[in-house]
């Protein structure tokens, strides 16, 4: 993909886009939470990517991950950009709050790409225990495991959305083997 797209195939950045396109306006709308401004980043990402194929070094991870990573960079400049102007405009507020508020958003699109890469056996432990308020046996009961295997899905996914924590909200870690949810 990288090598069609430093050739200037169309169709290959048309294919990127294809795949792709979902997961960056969903990371953009979690930092920003405006369509416009979603919209905005997801052709800002593309070109980013059409402009520059060469940054990407797939020794440093998946193509998924560097493009993940790319709309993160662009939806938090975009998100400090209109804050600091809101910032300045209102004169309410301090620059620790909007620098916490910079964090929580990226520690929000960090969180919200390391759920839509999660391998799906973890996500449906998850979902049962948390949105469906199931404990460990009735998770297991649920997915048809043993009870050992329901606790140690659950850890693991606990494990991976345990590094979408603010203080290590910079950079995205390589993705699992999930799929986009």
């Amino acid at each position: 993909m990288q090598q069609r797209l430093a050739r200037g195939e169309a169709a290959a950045l048309g294919e990127l886009y294809d795949r792709f396109a979902p997961l960056v306006r969903s990371l953009a709308h979690r930092v920003l939470d405006d369509d416009e401004a979603a919209d905005r980043v997801t052709k800002d990402v593309f070109s980013h990517v059409w402009d520059n194929p060469g940054t990407y070094d797939p020794k440093q991870g998946s193509m998924r991950s560097w493009v993940a990573n790319i709309t993160r960079e662009m939806a938090v400049d975009r998100f400090r950009r209109t804050e600091a102007e809101a910032y300045e405009a209102s004169g309410e507020g301090t620059a620790e709050e909007l620098e916490q508020k910079i964090r929580q958003a990226s520690a929000a699109a960090r969180a919200d790409y390391i759920v839509r890469s999660m391998p799906t056996p973890l996500w449906a432990a998850l979902e049962l225990a948390y949105f469906r308020r199931r404990n460990y046996r009735q998770a297991a009961a649920d997915l048809g495991v043993s009870e050992d295997e329901a606790r140690r899905r659950l850890r693991l996914g606990l494990q991976l959305l345990a590094t979408a924590d603010l203080r290590a909200a910079d950079g995205f870690p390589p993705p699992g083997s999930g799929r986009t949810r």
